[in-house]
């Protein structure tokens, strides 16, 4: 088996995917009794250090219907220069500067091993990234507001000079703060509880035509001259960095709390829904179609205005799951159509928008989902800015990879060509459907189904989309023995240095006959990648339907494949046996269907939007933490192993490290606590304890420099309140 999990390993190293089946059954009824779909967790972006970008564009197949790039499975006629696409068999030339290419002289583009390669389009005209901070200032304590106020400080030294940086502040009332008055603080102030139209911001700013014209002339690959427009202070309110960076710095520190009083018994008057809209239509009539980021930060609920999720009376508390299951909740669906309509308008114009929400009550995070969703934007949950936790988090919001980037791309689409025999579902992930159609297009919808395309406006090196495919190919059409599927993933970004830029990551998969070969189909399972594919659209499907439905329908897809793929003797339990590729798959979904992705006890609504939200945008290795968290165990015989999710794991001379994804915790044995409270571990000839409570902290310290969001990090023993 190393060989498939070599093969599995290889293809995600190389091409960021990994399918749920590896073979795949060649005709409609087979792949649909395979229980678990076909399907792949795609990583559009995945960091590749050995892929520089090539200088120039990627060469189409002349059919209007296909439009498919030049890839390595493409047959290539090096006396005639021609070039046979893979999807539709076109022949097609090859344009004038390959004129030179023999088997000897080969462009990247038909080599092997680039079955992934990005292209930079050299026509394109580059555009800063743009950041609009809209900042809560309702906080119960200073701290509060300090930490955040410093951690926004600090961000401005990581943007890049020529980004576009932009501030709006709210409590009672919305202040969006002009950046290009020198020498004193100019504002516009608008009421918290008035929903305005995109063209009401506009006549109010006095951002007219002429500042929203620019961004679309030059998106046509206008005149050099456009870029420099960008750079003019036509827009008060959006000015470069190096501008205004001690004007903003001094803005931000003189920020103070709402002034508005708040009576005993009261909630501050939050208006973050009409400063959210507010954003979004700044952005809207400036720069449509391009790549901006909108970053959110909020202290606790809207109380007042389009968007509100709770009043001002702390006598009622926000809404929990039992209420909204009662649908007991007066403000729950007014509030997610007002931020839906926001994060799709957002999302036409590709646009992000981030959630910082801190604080120790629910902020409204179930109502405002459909932002980050939407937009692939950030969603981060913690107890307050002044902690550590967030000051962190936010600074990897800003992470850089080996050649000083922005770990961060903006406004992406990813289309998706398949061969005749295979028909895209639907995508699962941070998008929206751009409603495509296309011969490529099934019927039959798995999440955002009916379009060949979607929008990702927001992309980071480890963003995944889980995409299900239909096989069409009819019962009585065989497929010729050796005969191959393909599909190619076409991403359009814009980088983070503001080019055009275009990945093509295109994968073949041998199909097989499963009435005859089903040994071959089944030794391809990727009991990993299903378990992560599955779990997304086991979520997608809690979104709508009730709770248990969800449970009852992942029971029983897990009946099915353990029929139809394992091993046993008809009424003797004992008898079942599954191969070693299927073996781990039962045990992820005991664990997802008692994870608090599809379990709602015990969690706050926001709390349930914060988790489904991380596993659909995460890959797939910490999508399995998420599902199946890793426990690990320490002690003086070995090296650390992995062990059992199990009390039995819970042993005196142990050290255990248990990482949720969410939570980072080491516990220490009732022994290892003794010996440690005595201070053995500081006595030379104790070394080898000394060596034993450092290993878990240093690998906890390695999981903790990578991840984003920052985990919380538990330290506890036995009998410890923890």
């Amino acid at each position: 088996m190393s060989t498939y999990q070599e093969f599995i390993q290889q293809n995600e190293d190389r091409d960021g995917i990994r399918f749920s089946w590896n073979v795949w059954p060649s005709s409609r009824l087979e792949a649909t009794r395979m229980v678990v779909p076909l399907g792949a967790v795609f990583t559009p972006l995945k960091e590749r250090p050995d892929l520089p970008p090539i200088p120039y564009d990627p060469v189409l197949c002349t059919r209007t219907s296909c439009r498919a790039i030049l890839n390595p499975f493409c047959q290539i006629d090096y006396r005639a220069k021609m070039w046979t696409c893979n999807f539709c068999y076109q022949r097609n030339p090859f344009p004038p500067q390959y004129a030179a290419i023999s088997e000897q002289h080969q462009p990247a583009e038909i080599i092997p091993q680039f079955s992934t390669l990005e292209y930079t389009i050299t026509r394109a005209t580059c555009h800063p990234p743009i950041f609009l901070l809209v900042v809560d200032t309702c906080f119960p304590e200073d701290e509060d507001l300090q930490g955040l106020k410093e951690s926004l400080q600090m961000s401005l030294s990581l943007l890049p000079p020529n980004a576009l940086i932009g501030l709006i502040t709210y409590g009672k009332m919305v202040q969006v703060h002009e950046l290009g008055s020198e020498g004193v603080s100019k504002s516009y102030v608008f009421r918290g509880t008035k929903e305005l139209t995109s063209k009401q911001i506009q006549e109010m700013l006095g951002i007219g035509r002429g500042a929203a014209a620019h961004p679309q002339q030059q998106q046509r690959g206008g005149a050099p001259g456009n870029q420099q427009q960008l750079q003019l202070p036509s827009n008060r309110f959006l000015q470069p960095v190096h501008k205004c960076d001690m004007n903003l710095t001094d803005l931000l520190g003189e920020l103070q709390r709402d002034p508005w009083p708040v009576a005993q018994g009261k909630r501050p008057q939050r208006s973050v829904g009409a400063a959210l809209s507010i954003a979004v239509g700044l952005l809207e009539c400036t720069f449509p179609n391009t790549g901006a980021r909108i970053m959110l930060f909020m202290g606790g609920p809207c109380t007042q205005g389009p968007g509100m999720v709770v009043d001002d009376e702390l006598k009622h508390p926000i809404r929990s799951h039992h209420d909204i299951e009662k649908d007991n909740c007066k403000y729950m669906k007014k509030a997610m159509k007002h931020y839906e309509s926001l994060a799709n308008r957002a999302a036409s114009n590709g646009h992000i928008i981030d959630i910082y929400a801190c604080a120790l009550d629910q902020t409204g995070l179930h109502e405002m989902k459909f932002c980050p969703k939407y937009t692939g934007g950030h969603m981060v949950m913690g107890d307050s800015f002044n902690t550590s936790l967030f000051k962190q988090t936010f600074q990897r919001v800003f992470s850089h990879d080996q050649k000083g980037e922005f770990k961060m791309a903006f406004g992406a689409t990813l289309e998706i060509k398949t061969s005749r025999e295979l028909k895209v579902s639907g995508a699962i992930g941070p998008c929206v459907s751009l409603g495509v159609k296309g011969p490529a297009v099934s019927d039959t919808e798995i999440g955002l189904g009916g379009t060949c395309q979607w929008k990702m406006c927001g992309l980071y090196p480890t963003t995944s989309l889980a995409v299900c495919f239909e096989v069409v190919n009819q019962h009585n059409a065989p497929i010729p023995q050796g005969g191959r599927g393909y599909i190619q993933f076409i991403t359009q970004y814009q980088h983070s240095s503001g080019e055009r830029r275009v990945r093509v990551t295109t994968v073949a998969r041998s199909w097989a006959d499963a009435s005859a070969n089903i040994q071959h189909i089944s030794a391809g399972f990727d009991q990993e990648a299903a378990a992560v594919m599955m779990g997304r659209i086991a979520v997608y499907r809690a979104e709508t339907d009730d709770g248990p439905d969800v449970l009852r329908w992942l029971d029983r897809m897990l009946i099915r494949l353990c029929q139809k793929f394992g091993d046993y003797n008809k009424d003797d339990p004992n008898s079942f046996r599954y191969s070693e590729n299927f073996s781990l798959y039962p045990q992820f979904m005991f664990h997802l269907r008692r994870s608090q992705f599809l379990q709602v006890f015990n969690n706050s609504p926001d709390e349930t939007s914060y988790y489904r939200h991380m596993l659909n945008i995460e890959d797939l290795t910490q999508s399995l933490i998420m599902i199946q968290p890793i426990l690990y165990s320490y002690s003086f015989h070995g090296a650390p192993e992995p062990v059992l999710l199990d009390s039995s794991s819970l042993q005196a001379d142990k050290i255990l490290l248990m990482d949720t994804f969410f939570h980072i915790l080491i516990y220490h044995g009732e022994t290892i606590a003794q010996w440690k409270a005595q201070g053995y571990q500081d006595m030379p000839e104790y070394a080898n304890l000394k060596q034993l409570l450092q290993a878990p902290l240093d690998d906890a310290q390695e999981i903790l420099q990578t991840r984003f969001p920052m985990p919380r990090y538990i330290v506890t023993e036995a009998g410890a309140s923890q």
